[in-house]
């Protein structure tokens, strides 16, 4: 899925940005509402995050000359204008949703999902990792198609490993996922929530590979 993250604050974009990637996005960032309508009639894209306080062109200029070209590319508008009268004028423009700086990235992430959805007539939302399965749909993992009753930080994780399967992912970013809808983790959290689901995956044939310094990364087991 190739998303368009139009966003002129670099360190927000930027980080953004990564963030996408690490959701299993292929993401071009846009700083500018020009470089945003080139790539626009010259890429195709299933997602547009558009900021409105752009530096050249406002983001809802960015946003009519997209519908105007009959384009349905789904649209999420980000901004720090909150006022009603943006809301509303940001939807009947064609936005698709609409939500305000700041935010937490897991309720991005479920909107995002959300509309990919909607625009892709309800793609498979089965993730699967030999035996495992996750329903990114109704957050649920199991295994051998029996579910698994895992504690939400370990499904957490979990969810942050399948959902970035073939990659290593950050300790940063897990832990980022997890205190987006929970109270303040301790310093060896990450590490205990991985060592408990090693055990779990062990008779499964599915390990949790450490990579000093960049992350875990899932794997089946040599053996298998």
């Amino acid at each position: 899925m190739r998303i368009l993250l139009v966003e002129d604050d670099a360190a927000l974009g930027d980080g953004l940005s990564r963030t996408l990637s690490d959701w299993g996005f292929d993401t071009t960032l846009a700083k500018t509402g020009s470089y945003a309508g080139s790539a626009l009639m010259t890429q195709p894209y299933d997602l547009v995050i558009l900021d409105l306080g752009l530096p050249d062109i406002d983001g809802r200029e960015v946003l009519r000359q997209l519908r105007a070209r009959k384009s349905a590319i789904p649209v999420l508008i980000l901004t720090a204008r909150d006022a009603l009268n943006d809301r509303v004028s940001g939807l009947e423009l064609g936005a698709d949703d609409y939500m305000t700086k700041p935010f937490e990235l897991r309720e991005l992430e479920a909107r995002v999902r959300a509309l990919l959805r909607r625009s892709h007539g309800g793609f498979n939302h089965d993730i699967r990792f030999g035996a495992l399965t996750l329903d990114t749909r109704n957050q649920q993992i199991s295994a051998n198609d029996m579910p698994m009753a895992l504690p939400p930080r370990e499904y957490g994780v979990l969810e942050a490993l399948m959902l970035n399967s073939g990659r290593v992912v950050s300790k940063d970013n897990i832990a980022q996922r997890l205190a987006a809808h929970a109270e303040e983790l301790a310093d060896n959290a990450i590490e205990v929530y991985v060592h408990r689901l090693r055990k779990r995956l062990e008779p499964l044939g599915i390990n949790i590979r450490t990579l000093r310094g960049l992350g875990y990364l899932l794997e089946k087991s040599q053996d298998e």
